[in-house]
C-alpha cells in the first residue's frame, strides 16, 4: 500500500489548522466548461442555485474570478480586480449571496502558478507588474521563466511568468489575496490549478494562513501507456502513489483530483472492467488507498467540453457517474452532463446523488468488490448498497435488496 499520512493523523492536522471539511459527505459540482466566459455565466449560475442545492451539491467550484488576458480566466493579471468574462463583480457578489442562502459553499478557482505582466523586464518580457495591486517586480518572477527569481520549484508552464513562491514577499501577497477572497468577497473553498508547478510545502501553507473549509489541488500527471499500441498499462500504482505523495506533502491538508481513477475508469468502460480491481482487490485509483482525500471526476474543462483533451467515452457517462456516486472518495459532477445541450443525464445524475446521500455512502465508506470482468463489474459498499456496471447481467442476492435506479449498463440497489 502507499505510503501515505493516516486519515487519524489529518483529522488532527485538519482540526489544528482551521474549518476544513472532515465528514466525507461532500458531493462537488464543477459549475463551468470552455466556452462558460461567452454566456454571461454568474447571472447563468444564479438562476440555477436552487437546484443544484435541492440535489444535494456542498459546493460548487467557480471559473478564475480575476481579470485575465484570456477570457477563460487562466491568464491572471489584477488578482484584486474581479470584472471578468464571466461577468462584472456585481454580478459575482449577486451568485455568491444566492450560494450562501442556499447553503452551497462557492469553490475559487485559484490560479497562483503564473501571472501576467504589465511592464516589460529588463529581458523585454512582460514580467514587471506595474501599475495595479500586487505590483511586484521581476524578483517575483522564476528565473527558468525569464525573471529575476530563483529555478521554479516545479514544472514550468510555458509562454507566460512563472511565479516564484520561495521569495516571502511572494507568498505574504497571495495569502493576503487568498483572504480577501474568503473574508471579504464569501469564497469558502479553494481549487489550486497546475500544482505540478510549484512546491506541495506553499499549498500547505496557503491552506494554513487563508483557512478554506476545503481544498483540493490539480495535480495532473500522465498515466502510463505501453507501446507499441500505448494501451493503458494495468497497474497504474505509480500514478497515484505520486498524487498521494503530493497529498502527503500539503500535510493531507489538501485533497487532489484523482487523474488515476479517471484514466482507468474511461479505459475500463470500454469492456475491459477488470481494471477496476487492483491487485490486491481495491479500487485502482487514489481512491482505493487515500479515498478521503481523492476527488473523484468523469470529465472537467480540460478533459472534455471544447477543449477534449482526455474525454470520456461519451455513450457511457452514466456507467462513470454510477461508479463515483456509489463509491468512497468526493465525486464530482461536471456541468456539461448536468445542465448539458443534452441534459438527459441530469434525472440520472440527481437520482445517484439521492441514493448516495440516503444511504449515507461517504469518502470513507468501505469497497467490496464482487466481480471484475470484461463485461461487468459489481460491488457492495457499507453492506447497504449494492451497484453493477457493464453489459453483463447480474443483481445482488437475498430478497432484502431492493432496485434502486437503473439505466444503460448500470443498476444500484439498497437495502
Amino acid at each position: 500500500m502507499g505510503q501515505m499520512v493516516s486519515d487519524e493523523n489529518f483529522e488532527e492536522q485538519a482540526a489544528r489548522n482551521g474549518g476544513i471539511i472532515k465528514h466525507g459527505r461532500e458531493i462537488l459540482f464543477q459549475a463551468f466548461n470552455w466556452e462558460s466566459h461567452k454566456h454571461n455565466w454568474w447571472s447563468n449560475l444564479e438562476e440555477k442555485v436552487a437546484d443544484l442545492a435541492q440535489s444535494g451539491f456542498t459546493s460548487a467550484w467557480l471559473p478564475p474570478p480575476t481579470q485575465s488576458l484570456s477570457p477563460e480566466g487562466y491568464l491572471p493579471q489584477n488578482l484584486y480586480c474581479l470584472d471578468s468574462c464571466y461577468g462584472s463583480l456585481h454580478d459575482l457578489q449577486a451568485l455568491l449571496r444566492k450560494m450562501k442562502e442556499h447553503n452551497v459553499r462557492a469553490m475559487a478557482d485559484v490560479v497562483i502558478n503564473h501571472r501576467v505582466g504589465t511592464t516589460q523586464g529588463s529581458n523585454g518580457m512582460y514580467n514587471r507588474y506595474d501599475g495595479i495591486p500586487v505590483s511586484w517586480d521581476e524578483h517575483a518572477v522564476t528565473s527558468c521563466s525569464g525573471g529575476k527569481g530563483n529555478e521554479s520549484t516545479g514544472d514550468n508552464f510555458d509562454g507566460v511568468p512563472n511565479i516564484d513562491h520561495t521569495q516571502p514577499f511572494v507568498r505574504k501577497d497571495i495569502i493576503d489575496w487568498l483572504i480577501w477572497l474568503r473574508e471579504s468577497i464569501g469564497f469558502q473553498d479553494f481549487r489550486f490549478d497546475f500544482t505540478k508547478g510549484y512546491a506541495a510545502k506553499f499549498v500547505k501553507e496557503y491552506i494554513e494562513q487563508s483557512k478554506p473549509l476545503f481544498a483540493v489541488g490539480e495535480y495532473w500527471d500522465s498515466c502510463e501507456y505501453s507501446p507499441p499500441d500505448y494501451r493503458l498499462n494495468y497497474n497504474q500504482d505509480k500514478h497515484r502513489q505520486r498524487i498521494i505523495n503530493w497529498m502527503d506533502s500539503t500535510g493531507g491538508l489538501c485533497a487532489a483530483f484523482d487523474f488515476t481513477t479517471k484514466g482507468i475508469l474511461q479505459e475500463a468502460v470500454k469492456g475491459e472492467l477488470w481494471r477496476l480491481r487492483d491487485p490486491e482487490g481495491k479500487p485502482p485509483g487514489v481512491m482505493g488507498w487515500w479515498p478521503s482525500r481523492s476527488v473523484t471526476f468523469v470529465e472537467n474543462h480540460d478533459t472534455g467540453s471544447t477543449q477534449g483533451h482526455w474525454p470520456f467515452p461519451s455513450d457511457h457517462i452514466m456507467e462513470g457517474y454510477a461508479y463515483i456516486l456509489t463509491h468512497p472518495g468526493i465525486p464530482t459532477v461536471f456541468y456539461d452532463h448536468f445542465y448539458g445541450k443534452d441534459d438527459s443525464f441530469h434525472g440520472g445524475i440527481a437520482k445517484l446523488m439521492e441514493i448516495r446521500k440516503c444511504q449515507d455512502i461517504h469518502s470513507r465508506s468501505a469497497v467490496k468488490i464482487l466481480e471484475a470482468s470484461s463485461d461487468l463489474y459489481s460491488a457492495i459498499v457499507d453492506d447497504k448498497l449494492c451497484m453493477k456496471i457493464g453489459d453483463g447481467s447480474w443483481c445482488p442476492s437475498g430478497p432484502e435488496w431492493k432496485l434502486a435506479a437503473s439505466g444503460d449498463r448500470y443498476a444500484v440497489w439498497h437495502k
